[in-house]
């Protein structure tokens, strides 16, 4: 049987009903293909926190979510971005089901070492509730709102929310961004990218801020999975068609 795809979708794209709705309308032309959305939502949660009088702390390219501020960050990620992606998925007969990291149990959540607050490095558990959603051709959107052992909630980087989903499904994964690829030092895309050639571009600066952090989770994701993952613009979502056939699209990730 075909191998699931997990596409990763965050940023502008949340602020764009028309690029949402067409990348639902690639989905949906997808047709037997089992699809699942994970979801970040950062231009929602800065808003929703600038409201309520918070200021926003980033470190390595990852966003510090300190204890009294997490209710706020759950409540726009699982709450007002899941239920409108579903909201416009069901409008368009997609059968969507919103969910977080913990429902199910899919995925357990460690604290980051980072001192980032209360954000989660995600490891897959329990694929069961994913299993019975695709079989009966639902489309899970997954928000990136995860939970400790204790019950503790914790912000997760939705990079690595969706590799931990690729890894418990043994899926494809595509993860969308805002621009079309990862750069190299001459400010061109890349069609390829390895662990070797991402760490020197770190390490100069090229590769820098929230794309540190994707890079990162491709590499990692790469690595578990023994086959490359591809990193590409929301804009062109008609490209998931030409990846599914195997061609290279975005900056392919390397797992050497």
């Amino acid at each position: 049987m075909n191998k699931p795809l997990v596409i990763k979708i965050g940023g502008a794209i949340l602020e764009h009903d028309s690029a949402l709705k067409a990348l639902l309308v690639v989905i949906a032309n997808l047709h037997n293909k089992q699809v699942v959305l994970v979801h970040g939502g950062g231009c929602v949660v800065d808003e929703v926190l600038t409201q309520a009088g918070f200021t926003t702390t980033k470190k390595h390219g990852l966003r510090v979510t300190p204890k009294d501020q997490i209710g706020l960050i759950s409540g726009a990620l699982a709450g007002t971005v899941n239920k409108a992606i579903v909201a416009t998925a069901n409008s368009m007969q997609l059968a969507a089901v919103g969910l977080s990291l913990n429902d199910g149990d899919m995925v357990a959540c460690t604290l980051s070492a980072l001192e980032l607050g209360q954000v989660g490095i995600p490891k897959p558990n329990n694929s069961k509730l994913l299993d019975n959603l695709l079989g009966a051709k639902f489309l899970p959107v997954i928000s990136s709102i995860g939970a400790l052992g204790n019950g503790d909630l914790v912000n997760v980087n939705a990079d690595d929310a969706a590799v931990a989903i690729c890894q418990l499904l043994n899926a494809e994964l595509l993860l969308l961004t805002d621009v079309n690829g990862v750069k190299g030092s001459d400010g061109e895309y890349l069609a390829s990218l390895n662990n070797e050639q991402a760490t020197k571009l770190i390490s100069q600066g090229v590769i820098a801020g929230g794309m540190t952090a994707k890079v990162n989770a491709a590499l990692h994701a790469a690595k578990q999975l023994r086959r490359s993952i591809a990193v590409a613009s929301w804009q062109s979502p008609e490209q998931i068609t030409q990846l599914l056939k195997g061609q290279g699209i975005g900056t392919q990730i390397q797992p050497d």
